[in-house]
């Protein structure tokens, strides 16, 4: 579709639009074409209807105009969706070179999303500019003798405009000597030289004046003109003449300043002055081109002098005159063409636009980060580009070809900021070229945090050793846990999860501090009444939503050697001595007694050893240190004292040991009455229940009946004669009844001793005692508050006769109150 627009005030006035509007895959470019000396505001073009965008979204998505290598000539405006001229376009200065199309080349950027439209503007030529004669006033000197349809070069006209508006023809004044002839350059120039029609005669005109006019193409047509004063010169007839009229030469651009071109050898078949040459450039050679190369004027070497760019000039074109030195010099002519290989001398161009400098860790894989564009000067191979990145392999980022030479940058893979939290991402762009030239661009991308790890402990589980008697308050540990997140997400907090033992809380027993996680016990713990704990701490981040993560504390409580031995057997009241009595015939090995000390300790710290402080004859008696038996290791002979007095500690095993001590004082006697002294005290428990009502009614009956039995049976025996009754000395009833009675007054031997409850000890005591025709029990003094007992029960020593059961001692340790 064509639109045209010609240069006025309004939008009626524009007489030349065009619009070409390319879809395709990967590339949309919007061409305008719009005549040069457009007022500004002029309108160019609907860009919203032609892009078809909503005309608010330009406002929304803020619309810009980015115009590439240029000044920004025009403007969107964005409550319309119009494209008007900012400022006045002039075509000449916009495009230096004279070539046929000019185009401004512009991007239409929107935001959210980016989108971005390709627009080139083409400048279309008006007939602004009349031809200019570089030179007002062109001598010339012309020797009589120049044959008709010699031809002299003269100054060309020069027009700024191109195409139709450029210079069409030239036009001679009239005269009958000369004519022009026009010529057509290889960029379309025109060119004019001055042709001699008729013979000079100098003598009849020395001076001819002509007016050279030069007329554009434009509408109406504009022209320039020059004046032109030919001397007619007495005769040289003899012109320099070139090998061939056109050289081409082929040179590589940057070439060194100073290399030999091309040597241009021209001859003349005069002698003397007038075969003598001069080289010069002639008028039709562009200063451009004069700045670049030297020519040689004796030896006609043409050589290079300024930086040859392929970019700018493809291609040279030099008019080179040889003329002679006679007194009227004759000019040669030739054409140089030198045509300039482009080499790879340009680094490519790479653009970032739309840069997000930061990204959260979360986004989404795909996600745009920028728009890359890239370019090379240079042509052909030189000109392609290859837009790459740096380590692609191990960076999650890939580039997408949108457009020509238009990349975008995605995410590829997903970003993980506890791993990398900065990219440096490098965009290396390169030719094609031999050798291929590269630029890099670096952008730096910052990962930004979100909360997406949980914190994370040392260890899963914690055995944390506490020792009996800590001091309140004291540090146990310290629990810290690791987050890798950053910042709040980062900022823990410590707590005990709730859980209740025996209805005391774990905040009651123990406390964390929340901001380092140290562990302090709120009491003081005793092993002997607890042993373990066991809880979980929770440590948990301040970020949104908050992650947490538990562990599993093991307060174990260690023993300390806290707890004295309590001697409990054989039992006595606080400070008192014990008193054993044994008859001095006892034998070697004899047991005397028994002592049982209890530790509340434990291991090591309630190991009791035995061992004798004090002992009035050291080879009397024997203590074994493990269970404290107190044994005779000789006989009594009449040497030894009667009373023997004997200090055992009772110590144990801890660090550093504690210990208790007993005294016993062991009296010897020659007779021992049958059984201790006691009180006999019916049983203070509930021992009158159904059962034992019913064994105390059937014990009374059997006692009763054997009551009688024994009455009949003594009557009986009174009524019979005496027998003879062999007596036995005393020493040998005595030794009799000393082997055969029961000899300690409490309880001469201990077989094993135990721990036991009272309520259980009490009832295997009724019924044993109740099964050996005996109710009444010996009730040792019993200190108030006692907790436990130990029961010791008899073992006979000896062969004995008496069928009185011996009664079993009972001793009570006093109650220790626990810290």
């Amino acid at each position: 579709m064509a639109r045209l627009f010609a240069p006025a005030r309004t939008r009626s006035t524009v007489a030349v639009f065009t619009f070409i509007a390319l879809w395709g895959c990967a590339l949309s470019i919007t061409r305008y074409s719009i005549p040069e000396e457009m007022e500004e505001g002029s309108f160019v073009a609907n860009l919203a209807t032609d892009l078809g965008l909503d005309v608010r979204s330009l406002v929304q998505r803020s619309a810009k105009l980015d115009v590439i290598h240029s000044k920004n000539y025009l403007d969107i405006n964005k409550e319309t969706g119009e494209l008007v001229i900012r400022e006045r376009i002039d075509r000449e200065s916009i495009c230096t070179t004279k070539t046929t199309s000019c185009f401004l080349k512009m991007d239409v950027i929107l935001e959210n999303p980016i989108r971005i439209f390709n627009i080139e503007l083409e400048i279309m030529d008006i007939n602004d500019n009349a031809p200019v004669f570089r030179r007002k006033t062109m001598p010339l000197d012309i020797s009589e003798a120049t044959p008709p349809g010699e031809r002299f070069s003269l100054t060309n006209a020069v027009d700024a405009d191109v195409g139709a508006n450029s210079i069409k023809t030239y036009y001679l004044s009239e005269s009958e000597y000369f004519i022009i002839d026009i010529q057509t350059g290889s960029d379309g120039s025109k060119y004019v030289d001055l042709v001699l029609s008729g013979n000079l005669d100098r003598e009849e005109h020395s001076v001819h004046n002509l007016i050279l006019t030069a007329v554009d193409g434009g509408v109406p047509p504009r022209s320039g003109t020059a004046n032109i004063i030919i001397n007619v010169l007495d005769i040289n007839d003899n012109a320099p003449l070139f090998s061939q009229p056109v050289f081409a030469v082929n040179m590589s651009e940057n070439t060194a300043a100073g290399t030999v071109v091309l040597k241009l050898n021209a001859s003349d078949l005069d002698e003397g002055t007038n075969a003598q040459l001069i080289y010069s450039y002639t008028l039709y050679t562009s200063e451009k081109t004069q700045e670049l190369f030297s020519l040689d004027p004796d030896s006609g070497e043409i050589r290079v002098k300024g930086v040859i760019d392929y970019e700018e000039i493809q291609s040279f074109e030099m008019h080179i005159q040889a003329q002679d030195r006679g007194a009227n010099p004759l000019p040669g002519h030739c054409k140089v063409m030198v045509f300039i290989t482009d080499v790879n001398d340009n680094y490519p161009e790479v653009t970032v636009k739309s840069l997000k400098s930061a990204l959260t860790e979360d986004v989404s894989v795909g996600e745009l980060i920028a728009v890359v564009t890239v370019s090379d000067r240079d042509s052909g191979a030189n000109g392609e580009v290859e837009l790459t990145l740096s380590q692609q392999r191990t960076l999650p980022f890939v580039l997408n070809k949108s457009s020509e030479g238009y990349f975008e940058l995605l995410l590829s893979k997903p970003l993980d900021r506890e791993l990398i939290s900065k990219y440096q991402i490098i965009l290396r762009v390169t030719d094609k070229g031999s050798p291929p030239l590269c630029e890099n661009e670096t952008i730096t991308l910052d990962i930004l945090d979100v909360n997406d790890n949980a914190p994370q402990f040392s260890q899963s589980f914690y055995t944390i050793h506490v020792v009996e008697n800590n001091v309140p308050g004291a540090l146990l540990t310290s629990l810290s846990a690791l987050d890798p997140d950053l910042n709040e997400n980062q900022y823990l907090v410590y707590f005990i999860m709730e859980k209740e033992i025996v209805n005391t809380s774990m905040s009651m027993l123990f406390s964390i501090n929340p901001e380092n996680g140290d562990l302090y016990a709120l009491k003081t713990f005793d092993y002997e009444r607890e042993r373990e704990f066991l809880f979980h701490i929770e440590a948990r981040d301040s970020g949104v939503p908050p992650l947490s993560s538990n562990v599993t504390v093991h307060i174990i409580i260690l023993d300390q050697n806290d707890n004295t031995p309590l001697i409990v057997s054989p039992w006595r009241a606080r400070g008192s001595l014990i008193e054993e009595v044994i008859p001095r015939s006892t034998d070697k090995g004899h047991l005397v007694t028994k002592v049982i000390a209890i530790d509340a300790d434990s291991e090591q710290n309630a190991r009791v050893t035995y061992q004798l402080l004090q002992i009035t004859d050291a080879s009397l008696f024997s203590l074994d240190q493990y269970n404290g038996e107190i044994r005779t290791t000789r006989m009594f002979s009449y040497r030894d004292p009667r009373q023997q007095r004997l200090v055992i500690v009772a110590k144990d095993n801890g660090q550093p040991s504690l210990s208790a001590t007993v005294t016993i004082k062991i009296s010897t006697v020659e007779h021992v009455r049958s059984f201790s002294e006691t009180t006999e005290l019916p049983l203070e428990y509930d021992v009158f229940t159904d059962l034992n009502l019913y064994l105390v009614i059937g014990l009374g009956a059997v006692s009763f009946l054997l009551l009688i039995t024994i009455l009949v049976i003594i009557v009986l025996k009174c009524q019979k004669p005496k027998p003879k009754v062999l007596k036995m000395p005393p020493a040998n009833r005595n030794s009799v009844i000393s082997r055969n009675s029961m000899i300690s007054q409490r309880s001469s031997t201990i077989a094993d001793s135990t721990l036991i409850s009272s309520d259980a000890y009490w009832y295997s005591l009724f019924l044993a005692e109740t099964r050996k025709g005996k109710v009444v029990m010996r009730q040792p003094i019993i200190p108030k508050g006692a907790g436990y007992f130990v029961s010791s029960i008899p073992r006979s020593i000896g062969p004995s006769e008496t069928t009185d059961s011996r009664a079993s001692t009972l001793e009570q340790e006093p109650r220790r109150e626990l810290p």
